[in-house]
């Protein structure tokens, strides 16, 4: 495939292109602000993501199959994480691309809580976090709201961060996962393995999550964005 990764020199998005080029074999044009990425089967372009017209221009010339959005902003603004996202999508549906938003945790439902969000529940998110994670909610509702591209949205658990690829991880849908410890983790780099097989594959879902699988020891997070 030729993806187009847009943040790709975040956390996410940096593994998203590894796995991409390196390790599945695709082609990626990697967008960031700096445009610093490079290997093999990648090209790096320096693109302002809050530039919609330049940013759709390129996404226009970018013959891709697919666009995966791993862009996040600090502080958070929640207007620029709209903005950028219903950039991309509206770039998707004149193309006919496919959209894999990788999106936050507090947009999955509370586990036992019925309909309450994670964003909104204390047990997992301080106010302190609070605004990322409504943040990460109203992008969401942007690709609801969006009814002429063909997106998918990927929560992360309740920890994301740097780790160990095992290729291994659970999927469900839009409730929150946590292991029999009650761990809700994953590294960035099975998150990437996740987005890989999405796009590869396709679970016929506009909305899922995954969390790590296996019997390593993983630490058990406070909260999550």
């Amino acid at each position: 495939m030729n993806l187009v990764v847009l943040g790709a020199t975040g956390m996410v998005g940096r593994r998203v292109v590894a796995e991409a080029a390196g390790v599945r074999g695709h082609r990626v044009l990697a967008l960031s602000r700096k445009g610093e990425v490079v290997g093999d089967g990648v090209t790096g372009v320096a693109v302002d993501a809050g530039d919609s017209g330049t940013l759709a221009e390129v996404l226009a010339g970018a013959g891709a199959d697919a666009f995966v959005l791993a862009v996040r902003s600090h502080p958070v603004d929640e207007d620029f994480l709209v903005g950028v996202t219903r950039t991309v999508l509206d770039a998707a549906a004149r193309l006919g691309v496919r959209v894999l938003v990788v999106g936050g945790a507090g947009a999955l439902r509370s586990p036992g809580e019925g309909e309450l969000l994670v964003a909104r529940d204390p047990v997992y998110v301080p106010d302190a976090l609070r605004a990322v994670a409504e943040a990460g909610v109203a992008q969401l509702r942007s690709c609801e709201g969006h009814f002429g591209a063909d997106w998918v949205y990927l929560s992360p658990p309740g920890l994301l961060e740097p780790g160990e690829r095992t290729g291994r991880y659970r999927r469900g849908t839009d409730t929150l996962l946590a292991d029999a410890a009650g761990r809700s983790w994953i590294s960035a780099e099975d998150l990437a393995v996740a987005v890989l097989d999405e796009l590869e594959g396709g679970g016929g879902v506009r909305h899922f999550t995954v969390v790590a699988d296996g019997e390593d020891e993983y630490p058990y997070p406070g909260s999550s964005g």
